[in-house]
Formats: C-alpha cells, structure tokens, sequence
C-alpha cells in the first residue's frame, strides 16, 4: 500500500514529513521530441533538482499532485485525467470534469487551478480530487464542482479511481481558482471556490464522514467569471484573490467557523489582465505577479495598499526568442522557501524569489532564474499547507493532534536525532538537512569538535528541506543542531576532502 502517513490513533500525531508536495510535475508531452517533453522539479534533495523525461502527459495552467511523506510520486493530475507514480494513467482515472471544454483540451485544461488533491482525512488510503472544468461557454463559467476520490490500494498499490465526478456544488462557478485549508482541529479541511457575478464564496467541509457542503458567504466585491488566482497563507489566517482585471482582495480567515473576514480592496494600477498570488513563508507578506511587473505587500501594515512595493519590472527578457517574454503570471510557495513564478508563456525559464519573508527589494527576485531545458507552460502545481496543524488551545482544537510539528526529542538514530537528517553524508561540505514543517522561524547552527560556531542560517516556516556549505572548513567531525524556540534537533555530519 503506498499512502500518506496520517496516522490518526487515541492522540497526539506527529509525522515526519519531507515529501507530500515536494514533487512538481510540468512540461509537455514528447509527442515532438526535444525539446517538448516532461520537466520534474523535485526539491526533497533541499535544492531545486530538475529532470527530465519522456512522458505522454501535458501539464498547462490546472495542475496538481501529492506524495507520500518520503517523497514518492503518488497522484498527478492535469484536469483531464489523472496520473499514478509510473507516470501511467491511474485505473479509472479518464474521463475527469466532462464537458466541451475538456473535451477540447484532453492534453490538459489551461484553467488556473481547476483541480487540487487532498488525504482524505482520517484514511490513509484515500485521497479526494476536487476539479471544475468550462461549462457554460458563452459565459466562460463552470457548472460543478466535482468530487473524485481514490483508493491506493487499488492497482496493486498503485491507485484506483472508485467515485468519479460527483457533483458536490451545481452552481453557476468562477472557473478554476479551487483551494483549501486545514481546520482549525487539525485534521480536516476548507474547500473553497466562487459563484460568478457575485460576492458570494462556497465553502465544503472535508471530514472523515466524506464532503458536506457547509454553506455560503457574501463579502468582498462583485466578480464575473475571471482569471488570476487564489491562496491562503501558510499559517491559514490569510487569504487573497487577484485578477489582473479586478485587482487585489486581502481577507482574514477564522480556520474554525470556516469564515471570511475585514475585507481590503486594494486597486492596482495597471491595465493586465492576468497574474497570481503566494505568500511569504511567515505569512506577512503578498506577492502579486501581474505580467510586467511583481508588487509586494505587507499584510501586517497598518494601511496594506500603501504598503506596496514594486520589487520586479519584466526586464524584456525572451525565452528562448520573440515572442516568448518571460511575464510574470501564476506563483507557488516551494519546500524549500521560496516562491517560484511562471512566465504567463512557454518558456524555457521560470521566475524565483530568494528570500521572500524579507521587505521590498531584499526579497531578492531574480528574474527567469531557474534555467530548463524543455517548454514550460506555467504548470505550478495547487498545493496548500499540507503540513498546518491545529490551532492550539482554540474551541476547535479537541482532538490531540499535532500535524507537521517536529517531534520531541526521544532517541538517537543512524545520522542523529529523530526528526532530521543530512545527506550526502560525508560529503566535501555541501549538505542537505531534512526535517518536519514548523510554523516558526528556526535557526541552523554548524559546530566542529572545538565547539567553534562556523555557520548560522535562518530556516523559513513551514520549510522542510534546507541547503547549507561548509566546505571552507576542515576535514572532520560536526554537528548541526536546527532550533524552533525551545525544540532543538541535531544531528552529526563529516566532511571528507
């Protein structure tokens, strides 16, 4: 049986987990050759590690995927069909969201985030994709949220489709822009998406009893059927909605009532017409990639509009030639902390934000700075926190369970205490440490035999992988120690010359 490890039993839950979303699937069939094909990006090594295959699948705009804990390929899915961890067809897993449009587009929707994949809560074999397709053409409107669920242990382990399309909402939608959040309980979740021409959210409730439609809310303003795209923030108090057209909407969200809240409308003043959102691992601040240009806001300001700063202008750059500019549209927040962005084209390069919990141009955005060697169509895939765990000491917080936390310290193990690793080791002095999400900020401490401090680092929240050199010192023994306020996790590397 290949599944998530969410183990749910009489307590507390800690789960190690490097892997769950570490695995980002794009590119383009091979139907062509070189340079059409699949592109893997696979951060679980802690840097951006970039393959790529032959394969039959398209990924555009409407992408996602899930992992185990470990960081084995499970689910794929590009809105048309969903994939299984040979990268073959899963059992059962054609015909996804049928309508004109699919049918249109059987190599993959261009829909920003028309389909998500989330554990079924409380079943480790189960996983529920919710996708939406175009329905009403003349509209550009989709007609249902569907809900497909997936047993791995079907197929040999591999996966099998046993309920597909059911109809959950049958409602006039905004295309794509499906998301959700963990509940404040720490093991269930929000599922979000838009009735067009209006205010007006639908919001599902996913427990271990299946999906209940659990309501609606008006707030924010009035939206037709759009583009753009949507997030919460890592720590789910945050979410916002762009489209280029209709600017920015920055909401606080109540992760028990399932609740929107003090919306800000916040006009931007460009003319495009597409972009996206991602927040900053610590929550504070937005970015809004809006084709030419990437603005920054801090959601903490007292006045959010007037906190905007302009922290990328496109600098003309094609990839590889005219007319393929590198535009700035649909954004992600990766395992190791930083925040990728498509181009808005097919391209051979992507967009990355260095330090992105830092203000203004210290967020370091460097433009087409991930180089691939194949067509890239801004396949990012919709992932939320996989890795958020309960509010503590909320109403909501009832059922002892601890997601994504790091785990005390018990025992040591081959390579150092349990919760975190480093690999290559030995190595000359580039290492890669591995350890569970945390939502606050930690450090990372090196020491040689001495007791000599020769690095210190910052780890971003909700991080679970980070790349650190100490190849300028000598050969020999050290320890590195992560802390998170009073937790602390060690463990021992050797630098070999």
């Amino acid at each position: 049986m290949i599944a998530i490890n969410l183990l749910y039993i009489f307590g507390v839950q800690q789960v190690f987990a490097q892997g769950v979303n570490n695995f980002w699937l794009g590119g383009y069939a091979n139907w062509s050759g070189t340079p059409h094909g699949g592109v893997n990006l696979n951060f679980l090594s802690g840097s951006l590690d970039k393959s790529y295959i032959i394969r039959e699948i398209d990924f555009y705009r409407c992408n996602t995927n899930i992992s185990d804990n470990v960081g084995e390929r499970l689910i794929s899915s590009n809105g048309s069909f969903l994939g299984n961890a040979m990268g073959d067809t899963l059992m059962n897993g054609t015909g996804l969201s049928p309508s004109f449009y699919t049918e249109l587009y059987p190599e993959g929707l261009h829909i920003n985030q028309a389909v998500l994949v989330l554990p079924q809560p409380g079943g480790a074999s189960t996983y529920l994709l919710f996708h939406s397709t175009i329905d009403d053409g003349p509209n550009s409107a989709a007609s249902f949220l569907y809900a497909t669920t997936i047993n791995m242990e079907g197929d040999g382990g591999l996966g099998e489709v046993v309920i597909k399309n059911e109809v959950v909402i049958e409602d006039a939608l905004n295309p794509g822009k499906i998301t959700a959040v963990r509940h404040a309980n720490g093991r269930d979740w929000w599922v979000f998406c838009r009735r067009t021409n209006s205010n007006i959210f639908q919001h599902l409730l996913v427990t271990p009893e299946g999906v209940t439609v659990d309501g609606t809310q008006a707030i924010g303003i009035f939206r037709p059927a759009d583009a753009g795209q949507v997030c919460f923030s890592p720590d789910g108090t945050k979410f916002a909605y762009y489209w280029g057209v209709q600017d920015l909407e920055v909401f606080d969200f109540d992760r028990c009532t399932g609740l929107f809240s003090n919306p800000v409308f916040i006009p931007i003043d460009d003319t495009n017409g597409g972009g996206g959102v991602a927040f900053s691992p610590n929550s504070r601040f937005l970015y809004v990639p809006s084709v030419a240009d990437v603005y920054q806001f801090d959601t903490e300001a007292a006045d959010i509009e007037a906190s905007m700063v302009i922290v990328a202008t496109w600098d003309g750059f094609y990839s590889p030639s005219e007319p393929f500019a590198t535009a700035f549209s649909i954004a992600q927040l990766a395992p190791d902390g930083k925040i990728y962005i498509g181009t808005g084209n097919s391209t051979f390069h992507l967009h990355v934000i260095h330090n992105p919990d830092q203000p203004g141009l210290a967020c370091n955005l460097e433009q087409h700075g991930v180089e691939l060697d194949r067509w890239y169509s801004n396949s990012l895939p919709n992932h939320p926190n996989y890795h958020l765990g309960p509010i503590d000491g909320s109403v909501c917080d009832s059922l002892g369970i601890n997601v994504g936390v790091v785990p005390p310290l018990h025992r040591r193990g081959e390579g150092g205490e349990v919760g975190v690793r480093a690999h290559p080791n030995p190595s000359t002095g580039q290492f890669t440490i591995s350890y569970a999400a945390n939502s606050e900020v930690g450090s990372l401490e090196v020491i040689d035999a001495a007791g000599r401090v020769v690095l210190q680092e910052r780890i971003p929240q909700w991080s679970t992988i980070h790349n650190f050199d100490i190849s300028d010192q000598e050969h020999g023994a050290y320890t590195a120690t992560i802390r998170w306020g009073v937790t602390k996790l060690s463990t021992y590397l050797t630098v070999l010359r």
